[in-house]
């Protein structure tokens, strides 16, 4: 039996995460069914389930696959980069758009709430995107871009509240056609301001 390559396998585990990405946010994680998962993803169980564990094994890899990409672009953009993402109308050139990880994160919101064991699972998870935050932050503030006069930790937790509000209000379904100015003033808040003399 010939044996398959990493490409293959790799490939195969991003069709997963792809479609069960596309399953969660529209049904939930109790209404992502094994069947809905077949379907979302165009793989029988046997194929999603040869690389995930189970539907929590697969969820998490999808939140953290989430949380990875956001933290990327937190490293090279910052956090309020990512909230603009959110904002953004989908482009048709693009097979995904970053407000797709706004369903996974309102489901994360929620089992946080819920699941006392998701909770303990996800902690050292969450982890990646507050440290992607923090580093960016210090790096602006040897650069002599970000406000000196606030510790690097409350602005990352204020940034984090700001993020995790954005997140509350799309989920509401309210509108988000003027937000790109409050985000103007999030970034304005943490900016350094130089004095002119």
């Amino acid at each position: 039996m010939p044996r398959v390559s990493q490409d293959h396998l790799d490939a195969r585990r991003r069709q997963i995460l792809d479609g069960a990405r596309a399953c969660f946010a529209r049904f939930g994680y109790e209404g992502a069914t094994v069947r809905r998962l077949e379907e979302a993803t165009g793989l029988s169980r046997g194929a999603i389930f040869h690389h995930f564990r189970d539907k929590e094994s697969l969820f998490l890899a999808l939140a953290e696959d989430d949380a990875l990409r956001m933290a990327e672009v937190v490293a090279e953009q910052g956090l309020v980069q990512v909230m603009r993402d959110l904002l953004a109308p989908p482009d048709p050139e693009v097979v995904e758009h970053p407000a797709d990880w706004l369903g996974t994160r309102l489901e994360v919101s929620r089992r946080l709430r819920t699941d006392p064991e998701f909770r303990a699972r996800w902690a050292e998870r969450s982890r990646q995107l507050t440290d992607a935050t923090r580093q960016r932050l210090e790096r602006q503030r040897e650069a002599g871009n970000l406000r000196d006069d606030v510790d690097v930790d409350v602005l990352t937790s204020f940034l984090e509240l700001v993020l995790e509000g954005l997140v509350s209000h799309l989920a509401m379904g309210l509108p988000a056609d003027d937000l790109e100015p409050v985000l103007d003033l999030v970034e304005e808040s943490v900016r350094r301001h130089r004095r002119s003399g």
